[in-house]
């Protein structure tokens, strides 16, 4: 029998401990794409890693290499890749030539290309085992393939190769995990319809990086020095790097489709940022507290913007697209090689701290790392050259999670010798030998306490281990994916088209690709001339000779970002000038979803916005409690309110929640909301209301044909929707136009076509409310994107 033979050959050599011990049952290891690049230099190592590191565990095993390649062909492709397979150096010759032997006997190789193959597959596992006399434990299946190729091999062995009742299934699956939030549903649906969640093991290679595995553990060991410090109050920022010197040259097929966001930052510095940011369940071994903390970490994320990031690409690259990709000479890519992300956690520990991602092809040095520099607060009256680096609070505090490569040339965990000692595991990391002449951000390397693995693995044999323990933890599921995916779409779908800065690659970039942080945004710190990539696209500029009027009212009109930033900036001139002049400013908002860029604009950048004298109104809400997702104010609060400082008792929520029930005419919220305003606003003129406008023409809650609020002298109201939820509470028509400004935001190209209609139509508040928008003794201003504009 050819797995005892195995065993017994083994066990004489020393290998393994007697039979009787080998009882917890039989692994079956199929691997996905045995002949393919990542399996030849990564996955076969790994797998042999597992093997060595198993063979006395109690459990047996088999290989099965898998490609669709014919069965001849395929096993030679295999065997030449086997045969390479090293053993570490502290393994003993004797041990290894044993081992070797014994796993390239215990691998196989099937062509699995239909059904039938998975079919015949798991017959020839059942069969082994049945021979053997062996309990199946479990089986792993290694996608090595292309992400197409997902579905249809899930299928098979959904229908005919999973393992039998009380023998568990590992599927591992290898990036990239769709392109956007909608490909990676997709993707998940796809997957989910086959395999429950548990059986999924999505890998990021990062997390098996000995550096990035271990962030969280650092964390959990060093409580005592980390919990005073590890907030926004001693971080100043955090900067999270992958350099490369290489370019992609050769992958540019993926390349184009990906570009560095998605092939880096979405996947590999984003994980490392979870690590760092996410709140220390009271158990770091339980996965299922990590996974459930990453997911409250990602929440916390605020939004990214156009402005969130700065991009390059390397000059050769798109010379190196047309040659590969057969494009025409005049063929441009857009695809980012360089990509620098300001990163914001809205959260109380991490409110205010820069968060940098950066990584980039065709760099000046190959080098990961997670740097969190703390602030210093220290003044050191004696000189710089005296200073004891152990005991002088002026040098630099940093704690530095080195990936690997750069000057170190292996992973490391560093921390400034004037923060503290760590505590390290002392059976895998060991305190390294001071290289004197090593200086590591500015500093020699004898200013800090240095930590280096006492045995280097390879990223892939730690995670195949993982798999073999059911670690999930180092794994990304399917929730944590689409939050990322979440995260990151937004900001990708913005930048589409925006210009890149070219550069030569290597040490000739010099500062050209530095970047700064200005007011919540990031840009180049050269203002060198950047060369536009599609020189032929429409900029602002060219439309500036739009009318200035729209409906007999001033319009503005700009790209979107351009218009949110202009408005943002007179809303602030408005109250300003009205707070200079009477002492308050009274601002009625209203909600929807097209004020909310306008709301942060607001938090973000307009730090001498007189808060402190504002008066915050609802223009209208919806009838569901104010802590509901779907209320206005709740979306005013979470990207308004709690990130300025206006007085709790200047901010005036709408009554809608009163005795318990929502929005009945016997509560008389309506009229409790009107009595306060009458109260509190002089002749109940506010200084400022904005407005949107639906695609219907309505205006606030106020709807065509509304029964209340388009007519007659009531100022507030209750009204009914559309869609839902139906019931609304909404100033009245009256009311807005004894505004003293009204400004209106229209965003889009959905907007487009009530736009044109509105250029058109008169005074019809019945049809159209906006059009009986027209204050009486005030100015009404529209804020009009060319979208919405132009189509």
């Amino acid at each position: 029998k050819m797995l005892r033979r195995v065993l017994f050959t083994a066990l004489f050599m020393g290998a393994l401990p007697s039979l009787a011990e080998v009882s917890q049952g039989h692994i079956s290891v199929v691997l996905l794409g045995a002949t393919g690049d990542l399996a030849k230099k990564y996955l076969w190592q790994g797998l042999f890693q597992l093997y060595m590191d198993q063979v006395s565990s109690g459990h047996s095993f088999t290989f099965h290499g898998a490609a669709l390649t014919a069965l001849e062909p395929g096993q030679r492709l295999m065997f030449d890749v086997l045969k390479k397979l090293a053993c570490p150096p502290d393994e003993s010759p004797n041990r290894c030539a044993v081992l070797k032997d014994q796993f390239l006997k215990l691998s196989q190789y099937h062509q699995l290309k239909s059904a039938e193959n998975y079919t015949v597959l798991n017959r020839e596992i059942e069969t082994l085992l049945r021979q053997e006399g062996l309990k199946e434990a479990g089986r792993i299946f290694y996608f090595s393939v292309p992400p197409f190729a997902y579905t249809e091999i899930a299928r098979h062995i959904n229908s005919s190769c999973r393992p039998p009742p009380g023998a568990w299934l590992r599927v591992v699956l290898e990036k990239p995990f769709g392109h956007d939030l909608e490909s990676a549903q997709q993707l998940a649906a796809e997957l989910t319809s086959f395999f429950r969640e548990e059986e999924m093991y999505r890998v990021d290679h990062y997390l098996g990086k000995q550096a990035v595995a271990h962030i969280l553990p650092f964390r959990d060991q060093n409580r005592q020095f980390l919990d005073p410090i590890w907030n926004r109050h001693h971080v100043e920022r955090v900067e999270i790097v992958l350099k490369e010197t290489v370019d992609a040259k050769g992958r540019t097929s993926f390349y184009e489709q990906y570009g560095v966001i998605r092939d880096v930052l979405q996947n590999h510095l984003t994980e490392a940022l979870m690590f760092l940011t996410m709140e220390l369940p009271a158990n770091v071994s339980r996965a299922e507290e990590v996974l459930q903390r990453k997911l409250q970490a990602f929440q916390s994320l605020r939004g990214l913007e156009k402005n969130s990031a700065v991009l390059g690409q390397y000059q050769a690259y798109a010379s190196q697209v047309q040659e590969e990709l057969q494009k025409a000479q005049d063929y441009l890519s857009t695809t980012p090689t360089f990509a620098g992300v300001l990163v914001h956690s809205d959260n109380l520990r991490w409110e205010g701290v820069p968060f940098l991602l950066t990584s980039g092809k065709a760099l000046d040095e190959r080098v990961g790392y997670v740097r969190v520099l703390f602030k210093n607060r220290a003044y050191c009256t004696q000189s710089e050259t005296l200073r004891d680096a152990e005991h002088s609070q002026c040098k630099a505090k940093q704690i530095i999670f080195y990936i690997g490569h750069g000057a170190l040339k292996t992973p490391a965990v560093l921390v400034s010798r004037n923060l503290f000692r760590p505590v390290m595991p002392e059976g895998s990391w060991r305190e390294a030998v001071s290289q004197s002449d090593l200086h590591i951000f500015g500093q020699p390397l004898s200013d800090y306490y240095v930590y280096s693995p006492v045995k280097e693995r390879d990223a892939y044999s730690v995670l195949i281990s993982n798999i073999y323990h059911g670690r999930k933890d180092f794994f990304i599921t399917t929730e944590n994916l689409l939050a990322s995916w979440g995260f990151w779409t937004p900001l990708l779908d913005s930048i589409s088209h925006q210009p890149l800065r070219l550069y030569p690659g290597g040490v000739e970039n010099q500062h050209l690709l530095d970047f700064e942080m200005v007011s919540g945004e990031v840009a180049f710190t050269l203002a060198e001339p950047v060369e536009l990539l599609n020189p032929h696209r429409l900029m602002p500029s060219d439309y500036r000779t739009i009318q200035s009027k729209f409906r007999q009212s001033p319009l503005v009109s700009a790209w979107s970002e351009d218009l949110i930033s202009q408005l943002a900036s007179d809303i602030e001139k408005t109250a300003s000038r009205t707070v200079a002049h009477s002492g308050q400013f009274h601002l009625a908002l209203s909600g929807g979803s097209s004020p909310v860029v306008l709301f942060q604009r607001l938090a973000r950048h307009h730090y001498a916005f007189p808060w402190k004298h504002t008066h915050i109104w609802l223009v209208d809400e919806r009838c569901v409690p104010l802590s509901d997702i779907e209320s206005n104010f709740f979306r005013l609060h979470n990207h308004l309110l709690q990130n300025v400082r206006v007085p709790y008792f200047n901010v005036h929520p709408m009554p809608v929640h009163l005795n318990q029930r929502l929005c009945v005419e016997e509560d008389r919220g309506t009229e409790l909301y009107a009595k306060e305003i009458m109260a509190l606003v002089a002749n109940a003129s506010f200084d400022l209301v904005l407005l949107g406008v639906g695609t219907d023409g309505h205006t606030a809650s106020l709807f065509p044909r509304s029964e209340n609020g388009l007519e007659g002298a009531q100022t507030v109201v209750l009204t009914e929707s559309p869609v839902k939820p139906h019931q609304r509470m909404s100033l009245s028509l009256s009311l807005i136009n004894k505004a003293r400004q009204v400004f209106v935001l229209v965003l889009g190209k959905g907007k487009h076509d009530i736009t044109t209609l509105l250029s058109r139509v008169g005074h019809e508040p019945r049809k159209w409310p906006i059009s009986g928008v027209s204050p009486s003794s005030g100015q009404l201003v529209w804020y009009v994107d060319y979208e919405a504009l132009l189509g």
